[in-house]
């Protein structure tokens, strides 16, 4: 068969399209970027850890104040921030009840001694007549028996009258200590009842900082008790750690919170009432030894917690399954899966894939731009 040169011309350029083609459907592979990683070194943390609680300075003794008798207040003397001396007068009431209760004390008071005093003349002279035979030993005996009735009456009309003088005092609530006046929680034309709390007072003296922690370390923190250097206390805006010493833990737990209140002495420290604290303990760990890492440094791969684990010499990375213990903040103690001294990637573990070639950031090196698209012909 002859193929003219038309033909010819026209199958070569089919054959090249067709080759042209067949190059443009087999894109080149692009290589892996190599990825900037932040990484840290682990170390053991010993089977013990720092926990941070926020607490608040407070007096060792804080009186809840109130008074005695029911009445309503005339007169509130003090106010929060007041420094108050003992006896000094902190609220009145009206005492014009009161004072007509001691005044019928007093009249009953004298009522009896009247009747006493009659009892006692009539029984003398009736013994005296009896002596003489006037009368018998029947009806003297009557007598002496009123004598000891009105005797009776006197004593407890005697006593009345000191209740009732007593009360008329109590209409003045007056500071049983030298302190500080940290509430006050009634205002004049309140009507109150007997025991009612209206002021409380922070006596001047110890001063303690009382925190909570949650159930899962109360017993620790019983091992702490009366114990130095284990637990220390800073006030809030200052990096000074001072060293405290616990010595209440509460028995039970806070019905709502459900956390243990826990009061450590401040002794010395030049710590004001009501100020904020920071509470930093060392307590055990749920686990024997363990490794601290940051918890983004933790992925999970097939309902498996992992860190990615950096081979220096390659600069690689490869998922390690790891056990988790305690959660702290920001930071976890790893039970199992490292070992000290191995480098963890801590950020940049998203995008990482297994055996994927890293190096280490840079802050002062520009990143990598990516790379360009292959070329279309």
């Amino acid at each position: 068969m002859i193929i003219s040169p038309s033909h010819r011309a026209l199958l070569s350029l089919s054959l090249a399209f067709v080759v042209l083609l067949s190059a443009c459907g087999k894109p080149a592979e692009t290589p892996q970027p190599v990825r900037a990683v932040r990484t840290m070194i682990v170390n053991d943390v010993g089977g013990s850890s720092e926990r941070e609680y926020s607490g608040e300075v407070r007096a060792r003794v804080e009186s809840q104040m109130g008074f005695q008798v029911p009445g309503k207040v005339v007169r509130r003397l003090v106010n929060v921030g007041d420094v108050v001396k003992p006896g000094q007068v902190l609220a009145e009431l009206d005492p014009s009840d009161l004072k007509l209760g001691a005044q019928a004390a007093m009249a009953a008071l004298a009522a009896a001694q009247a009747q006493a005093s009659q009892a006692e003349a009539n029984l003398k002279r009736f013994t005296e007549l009896q002596q003489q035979g006037f009368i018998s030993e029947a009806q003297l005996d009557t007598y002496v028996t009123a004598a000891r009735a009105a005797r009776a009456q006197l004593d407890q009309a005697r006593a009345q009258s000191g209740v009732q003088s007593n009360q008329a005092r109590y209409a003045r609530l007056m500071a049983t200590a030298a302190g500080v006046v940290t509430a006050a929680m009634v205002e004049p034309g309140q009507v109150v009842s007997a025991g009612m709390p209206v002021i409380t007072l922070a006596h001047d003296g110890p001063r303690d900082v009382v925190f909570s922690v949650p159930e899962d370390l109360v017993d620790a923190a019983r091992a702490l008790l009366g114990k130095s250097g284990v637990v220390s206390v800073r006030r809030w805006g200052t990096s000074e750690w001072l060293p405290v010493v616990v010595r209440e833990v509460a028995s039970s737990a806070d019905p709502l919170a459900r956390t243990f209140q826990i009061k450590a002495d401040l002794g010395k420290a030049p710590f004001a009432l009501g100020q904020t604290a920071t509470v930093r303990i060392q307590a055990p760990a749920r686990v024997a030894t363990g490794l601290h890492v940051p918890l983004h440094a933790v992925a999970e791969q097939g309902g498996r917690s992992v860190v990615w684990l950096l081979n220096p010499s390659a600069m690689t990375v490869q998922p390690v399954p790891v056990v988790l213990g305690d959660v702290l903040g920001n930071i976890v103690l790893v039970a199992q899966g490292l070992k000290p001294g191995q480098e963890i990637v801590t950020a940049g573990a998203h995008v990482l894939q297994p055996g994927q070639k890293v190096r280490r950031y840079d802050p002062t090196v520009a990143p990598q731009a990516p790379a360009s698209a292959a070329s279309q012909p």
